[in-house]
């Protein structure tokens, strides 16, 4: 059973930065791919960014140029670096596996989420 732990969240000033870790267990990290989503009071659950196994990473366009996706395959961690931090990225971000083809090719279809970490921007 995947498990996902997200931390890193808190408060932090308009124009400041914010790291976001989530740590993986239970199965193999590498065939996963894994993203960041967030989700505001009143909104849906939005996707931020993602990365493949092979490091091939995609961004929504709001967060382009201010956030870094990245992942370390042999520590099973996924990051998130923001920078220029706007009020409206407030949100509770939450880490996602999601199994790539070499996965569903090993029977893993399911989805797997952390517990969310709160990010408030704010002065």
């Amino acid at each position: 059973q995947v498990q996902l732990v997200e931390s890193g969240g808190g408060l932090v000033q308009p124009g400041g930065s914010l790291r976001l870790s989530c740590a993986f267990s239970g199965s193999i990290f590498s065939i996963y791919d894994m993203g960041w989503y967030r989700q505001a009071p009143g909104k849906q659950r939005e996707s931020v960014a993602n990365i493949t196994g092979g490091g091939v990473a995609n961004y929504e366009d709001s967060v382009k140029g201010r956030f870094t996706i990245s992942r370390d395959n042999a520590k099973n961690m996924q990051y998130l670096e923001m920078k220029s931090l706007k009020p409206e990225d407030t949100a509770v971000y939450y880490c996602n596996a999601h199994p790539s083809p070499i996965a569903t090719m090993m029977n893993l279809f399911t989805d797997y989420w952390g517990q969310g970490t709160q990010v408030t921007v704010a002065s």
